[in-house]
């Protein structure tokens, strides 16, 4: 079979300890899952199921990294989360058995442009061009599951310029990651190559040309992300 043109190599991301990387099939994000986060954006603290959208796995940005600042915006904020690495196929998992999916872990970062999804929130419509664009996923090499532990009380912390803005216990976390991996498995075939961001705790805010972002969860590969001029 020939094709028209050639496409960029499938996105990978480094595992700390192996030669070979981890290639990036789909990347799914949870929003609002903390409470905190929730309520600091206005919006309604929602127990009933965890709210997902998606990113192309061409905004994958892999750390340390400096990219220009992101087209299309004046409000790109930064949001720091826990990455789950899926390493088995599952459907319709349970949650005892859905940590049996788990790779690994990273530190990762969902730029947004707030603006944009603002906009698109107060008129109803998806966020799709306020959380996918170039570089919008942005993630630290992986630790594997067992080096890592289960998450607990880790905490998740990011710094802005060396000031502390995000600090919280991965346990603040509404939906935890066995209840959002098995609710994720409802909705489609997880399978190896399948990230999944867990969402941010409260302190997000915004970024400009020169800022450099230091993320951190215990146990993990630091995550280190500078904003260059657009």
């Amino acid at each position: 079979m020939s094709l028209l043109f050639e496409l960029p190599a499938t996105p990978s991301v480094a595992v700390i300890g192996e030669t070979a990387r981890y290639p990036v099939r789909r990347v799914f994000c949870v929003g609002r899952n903390y409470a905190a986060h929730a309520r600091e954006l206005g919006n309604a603290v929602d127990r009933e199921a965890p709210i997902w959208f998606n990113k192309a796995p061409a905004a994958i940005c892999n750390s340390p990294a400096a990219i220009p600042y992101p087209p299309g915006t004046q409000d790109c904020h930064y949001e720091m989360e826990l990455v789950v690495a899926i390493g088995a196929e599952g459907f319709e998992v349970s949650i005892d058995d859905a940590m049996s999916l788990v790779y690994g872990y990273a530190c990762g970062i969902d730029l947004t442009r707030r603006d944009l999804q603002n906009a698109a929130k107060a008129k109803g419509y998806p966020w799709d061009t306020a959380k996918d664009f170039e570089n919008a996923a942005v993630i630290a090499p992986i630790t594997r599951a067992a080096a890592f532990g289960e998450p607990s009380e880790q905490r998740i912390a990011l710094t802005k310029n060396g000031e502390t803005k995000q600090d919280a216990p991965l346990s603040d976390m509404i939906w935890s990651i066995p209840e959002l991996i098995a609710d994720l498995s409802r909705l489609y075939h997880l399978a190896p190559g399948d990230l999944i961001y867990t969402g941010t705790p409260a302190g997000v805010g915004s970024v400009a040309s020169g800022d450099r972002l230091e993320g951190r969860v215990d146990g993990l590969e630091p995550l280190v992300l500078e904003i260059a001029a657009a």
